[in-house]
C-alpha cells in the first residue's frame, strides 16, 4: 500500500513540474502579460462574426460572410464534440491557459507515451523535456498555431496506445488509443493526424514482420482487429467535424479544379504541386540544423546586431543608421521563403538518437529510424523532387497538405523516443560493456565529429550566399559589405557547432561516468534532464522570449479600428463587402474583424473563389490601384469602378485606400440582390469563367448547363416595377422580399455552396442554383414573396448524432474496463480491506 501511494505522489509531483516549468519559461504571465501570436490575431479576425453572433444569440453559426465573400466555418471553429470530450480536453489543456497549456500537453503526452513503452518514471521525465522543448514546437506557439500544438500533444499518446495494444495489454491500449485519437480529432488539425497515421502504419508494418517471425501473426491480426473498435469510435466522436471537413474539402482549394485547362502536370486531385512544395521545402543542408541550430542562420526574424562584422564594416564606411540597417537584415541564408526558426531537435537528443540506434535491437529501432529518415526526405520537398512527386501522385491524402517541412514533427517524435529507449536499456543492464562502449564511441564520432568539422572548417562546404546578397549588390552595396555578411553567417554556424560539441561531450561523459560507477542513477537522471532542458530552452528563447509578451489588455484587442473602418461601420446596410488596399488583401484577416471582406486569411478557401481571384479580382484590384495613382491619363477612379464587374457583383461597396482617411464608396456595387434581364447558358466551368470576363452582371447571368433544368426555360419579361431587397441579415440566415408582375431571375451577391444552403419562398421549399461562377440565383414567381435562405448542412446534424452515440459507447467501454481494474486492484481487494 505504501508503494502505491509513493507511486501516486511521484506522478503528482511530475505533473506539477509539467505546469511549473512552462510557467517559469513564460514568466511574464505571472505579471499579467499575455502572448499575442500573429495567427491568433488572424484567428480573432476570421472568427469575429462567429463569436459576435454566438454572444448575441447563444447559437453557433456554421457560415460566415466575413471572408472571401462567404464560406463555411468548419475550418475556422470546427464542430464541437460532445461535452464530455470537450471537458476532458479542457482539463488536459489547463482550461486553455495559453501558452502554458501547449507545453504542458507536450510534456504530458510524451511522458505518458514513454511510460506505455515501458520507460522508467524519472527517465520518462527527462524524455518529456526532449520532446516538449523541441524548438519547432515553440516557434509554432509564437506563430499562433494552437490547433497544431494541441494535436502534437496527443500524437505520442495515440502511437503509444497502438503499441500498447499490439504488444502489451490490448484492452488498456484500445481505451487509451480511442480517447487520445478522439481528442486529437477534436482539435481538427488533419495534417498532424495524417502524420500520426503515417507513423502508426509503419509501426504496424514492422510489428507485423516481427509477429510473422515469432509465429504470432494470428494474434497480431486479432489485436489489429480489436484496434478498429476504438478507432471507429474516435472517428465517430468527431464525426461532425470530419464529415463536414471532407464535404467542404471537395469545394476548397484542397479539392480538384473543374477547369480543364487547369489540368496540367502541376495539378493534382488536391493542392497544386507548386503550392505544396515551393515555399516551405527544407533545404538539404538545412537539415543539419536539427543538430546545430544556427546552421543556416536560424530564422528570418534573427538579425545581426551591433557585435557583428557587418555592423563594424558599416560603421567603418560611416553609413548612417547602421544600427537600424543591421536590425533589418536577417541572418537566415537557407532556401525557404520564410521560416520562424529551425527544427532544432537538440544536440543532446541527436546524440542519444545515435546511441539508441547502435544499442537497441529489433523492429522498434528500425521503425523509429525509418520514420526519421522518411520525414527528412519528404521535408526536402522540391529539393528531392522525384520522391515528393511520387508521394503527391500516389500516396492517398498527401496532396491535401502544404508546408512539407512540417513533417519533421515525425523526427521530433522518433529521435527522442529511440534515444530514451536506448538509455532505458543501458540503465537496465541489458547490454554488455563492449556493446555500450561501441555505441558511445560511434555516437561521439558521428555527432561530435560532425560538430568539430564545422567548428574547424565552417567554410569548407558552403559559400554562405543568400538571396539578400544579390538584392544588396543590385542596390549598389559594395562587395566588402556582402563578404562581411557571409563572414557573420559563417561565425554563427561555427559558434553553434561548438555549442553542440560541448553538449555531446557532456552527455557522453555523463553516461561514461555512470558506467564506471562515478555517478548514481538518480544523479544521472537529473544530469540528463538538465542537459536536455538547458540545450533546448536556450535555443527556444531565441524565438519565443519575454519580449514577445505584452499587457493583457493589448493582447486581447488584435486590431484597432481606423477612421476608414469607423466610417464604414456607420453604414446601416447589413450586407456589403469591403476591399482593403492597406493590407495584403488575401493574406490578412484584419478587414474580417470589422467588415465582410473581399479577401481574408485561410488555408482552405473555396477553389472557385480562388480561381475568381486568380482570373479577375487581382487584375481588377491592380486597375483600381493604377487609377488611384493616376498612372493612366484620363483613366479616373469613377470610370474604373464602372469596369470592375466582378467586384461589383460581389457587392464591394467600400475600398479602403488609407486607414486615416475616408473610404472610397463604390456607386456601382450591385447590392445584396437584383433581378437580371437575361441569362446565358454555357457548356462547362471553362466557358463559365471565360464568359464572366466580358459581361454586365447587373443585366445578365452566366449559367453552367448543369443547372439548365432549374431554369424551366423561363422567359424574362421587362418589368420596371419589379424589385427585390434584403430584409434581414444573419450570417446563417438571409431574408429577402420581392415584388414583380412576371416571373424573374434573381441574383444574390452571396457565395454559392450547395451543401447546406436551403431556400424557401413563403415557407415552401424552393431551388436555387449557381450563376456567374460563384454566386447564388433562383427563379422567383410573380407577385409579392418572402425568400429565406438558411444554412443547415445535413452532414453536420448527422455528424452530431453519430458523435453522441460514439461517445456514449466509448465511455461505457472505458467505464467497464476501469471498474474491472479497480475491483481487482490492491486498494479494493478483500485482502487489503
Amino acid at each position: 500500500m505504501k508503494q502505491i501511494f509513493k507511486n501516486i505522489s511521484s506522478e503528482i509531483l511530475i505533473i506539477a513540474l509539467f505546469v511549473i516549468i512552462p510557467l517559469l519559461y513564460f514568466s511574464p504571465m505571472l505579471e499579467g502579460k499575455r502572448l499575442t501570436p500573429g495567427d491568433t490575431r488572424n484567428y480573432k479576425g476570421m472568427s469575429k462574426e462567429l463569436y459576435d453572433f454566438q454572444e448575441k444569440t447563444g447559437e453557433k453559426t456554421l457560415w460566415t460572410n466575413s471572408m472571401f465573400g462567404g464560406m463555411p466555418t468548419y475550418l475556422i471553429s470546427g464542430a464541437q464534440p460532445p461535452k464530455v470530450i470537450s471537458f476532458i480536453n479542457r482539463i488536459l489543456t489547463l482550461f486553455s491557459f495559453r501558452p502554458v497549456s501547449f507545453v504542458f500537453l507536450y510534456l504530458l503526452g510524451f511522458y505518458v507515451s514513454l511510460r506505455l513503452f515501458g520507460i522508467n518514471r524519472w527517465l520518462s521525465l527527462a524524455g518529456a523535456f526532449a520532446y516538449a522543448f523541441s524548438t519547432y514546437f515553440f516557434t509554432i506557439i509564437f506563430a499562433g498555431h494552437a490547433s497544431k500544438s494541441f494535436a502534437l500533444g496527443y500524437l505520442p499518446v495515440i502511437i503509444a496506445g497502438v503499441y500498447y495494444t499490439l504488444k502489451k495489454k490490448p484492452l488498456a491500449g484500445c481505451i487509451i488509443t480511442g480517447f487520445a485519437l478522439a481528442l486529437q480529432l477534436n482539435i481538427n488539425h488533419l495534417q498532424i493526424t495524417y502524420y500520426t497515421l503515417i507513423i502508426v502504419m509503419i509501426l504496424g508494418f514492422f510489428l507485423m514482420i516481427d509477429s510473422i517471425k515469432e509465429k504470432q501473426f494470428s494474434k497480431f491480426i486479432e489485436r489489429v482487429g480489436l484496434l478498429f473498435i476504438p478507432v471507429i469510435l474516435a472517428l465517430g466522436v468527431s464525426f461532425a467535424a470530419i464529415i463536414t471537413t471532407l464535404e467542404y474539402g471537395k469545394y476548397s482549394i484542397r479539392g480538384e479544379s473543374e477547369l480543364a485547362y487547369e489540368q496540367n502536370e502541376n495539378k493534382t486531385s488536391g493542392l497544386d504541386k507548386d503550392y505544396i512544395l515551393n515555399d516551405y521545402s527544407y533545404g538539404i543542408a538545412e537539415t543539419f540544423n536539427l543538430f546545430i541550430p544556427n546552421f543556416v542562420g536560424g530564422s528570418h526574424s534573427n538579425t545581426f546586431g551591433t557585435k557583428s562584422e557587418i555592423y563594424k564594416k558599416l560603421k567603418s564606411y560611416n553609413v548612417p543608421n547602421s544600427r537600424q540597417i543591421v536590425n533589418q537584415w536577417n541572418t537566415y541564408w537557407g532556401p525557404q521563403r520564410y521560416t520562424a526558426g529551425p527544427v532544432y531537435i537538440g544536440a543532446v537528443v541527436i546524440f542519444l538518437f545515435f546511441f539508441g540506434a547502435f544499442l537497441v535491437k529489433g523492429k522498434v529501432k528500425w521503425w523509429l529510424v525509418s520514420i526519421t529518415i522518411l520525414s527528412i526526405l519528404l521535408a526536402w520537398g522540391k529539393h528531392f523532387y522525384f520522391f515528393s512527386d511520387f508521394f503527391i501522385d500516389y500516396i492517398p491524402g498527401y496532396n491535401k497538405f502544404r508546408t512539407v517541412s512540417m513533417i519533421l514533427v515525425i523526427a521530433a517524435f522518433a529521435m527522442p523516443l529511440l534515444g530514451i529507449i536506448g538509455l532505458n536499456q543501458f540503465l537496465n543492464g541489458k547490454h554488455k560493456k563492449e556493446t555500450f562502449l561501441y555505441a558511445i564511441k560511434w555516437s561521439v564520432i558521428i555527432t561530435g565529429g560532425l560538430a568539430l568539422i564545422f567548428v574547424l572548417f565552417p567554410g569548407l562546404f558552403f559559400n554562405f550566399n543568400a538571396p539578400l546578397d544579390d538584392n544588396l549588390l543590385q542596390s549598389g552595396w559594395p562587395q566588402e559589405i556582402i563578404q562581411a555578411l557571409r563572414t557573420d553567417r559563417q561565425q554563427l554556424l561555427k559558434t553553434d557547432a561548438f555549442r553542440s560539441l560541448i553538449f555531446v561531450i557532456l552527455t557522453a561523459g555523463s553516461l561514461l561516468a555512470y558506467h564506471y560507477k562515478k555517478l548514481s542513477v538518480k544523479v544521472l537522471y537529473f544530469i540528463l534532464a538538465v542537459l536536455i532542458l538547458l540545450d533546448l530552452w536556450t535555443v527556444d528563447k531565441r524565438y519565443l522570449n519575454n519580449d514577445h509578451f505584452s499587457r493583457k489588455q493589448k493582447a486581447e484587442i488584435p486590431y484597432i479600428a481606423t477612421k476608414a473602418d469607423n466610417e464604414i461601420l456607420e453604414d446601416p446596410d447589413p450586407d456589403y463587402k469591403v476591399l482593403d488596399l492597406t493590407i495584403s488583401t488575401f493574406n490578412s484577416a484584419r478587414t474580417s474583424y470589422f467588415h465582410k471582406s473581399i479577401g481574408g486569411y485561410h488555408g482552405a478557401k473555396m477553389r472557385r473563389y480562388q480561381e475568381l481571384v486568380s482570373f479577375y479580382i487581382t487584375s481588377e484590384i491592380s486597375r483600381v490601384i493604377n487609377a488611384l495613382q493616376g498612372e493612366k491619363p484620363g483613366f479616373d477612379i469613377n470610370t474604373t469602378m464602372g469596369n470592375i464587374s466582378i467586384l461589383n457583383m460581389l457587392n464591394c461597396k467600400y475600398i479602403i485606400i488609407n486607414g486615416n482617411s475616408s473610404p472610397l464608396k463604390n456607386p456601382y456595387a450591385l447590392g445584396a440582390c437584383w433581378f437580371v434581364d437575361k441569362y446565358r447558358i454555357v457548356e462547362d466551368a471553362n466557358a463559365e469563367i471565360s464568359a464572366i470576363g466580358n459581361f454586365n452582371p447587373a443585366q445578365e447571368a452566366i449559367i453552367d448547363n448543369r443547372f439548365e433544368d432549374q431554369i424551366h426555360d423561363i422567359i424574362i419579361h421587362s418589368d420596371s416595377t419589379a424589385k427585390i431587397h434584403l430584409l434581414e441579415y444573419l450570417p446563417n440566415k438571409l431574408i429577402y422580399e420581392s415584388e414583380s408582375t412576371y416571373d424573374q431571375m434573381a441574383v444574390f451577391s452571396e457565395i454559392y455552396y450547395p451543401k447546406g444552403w436551403k431556400v424557401t419562398i413563403d415557407g415552401e421549399p424552393a431551388n436555387h442554383f449557381r450563376v456567374n461562377y460563384v454566386l447564388r440565383s433562383m427563379i422567383i414567381p410573380s407577385g409579392q414573396h418572402k425568400i429565406e435562405f438558411k444554412f443547415e448542412p445535413d452532414a453536420y446534424y448527422l455528424g452530431k448524432k453519430v458523435a453522441f452515440i460514439s461517445t456514449v459507447i466509448l465511455i461505457i467501454l472505458a467505464g467497464v474496463y476501469l471498474f474491472r481494474q479497480f475491483r481487482y486492484s490492491p486498494l479494493f481487494s478483500k485482502k487489503q480491506s
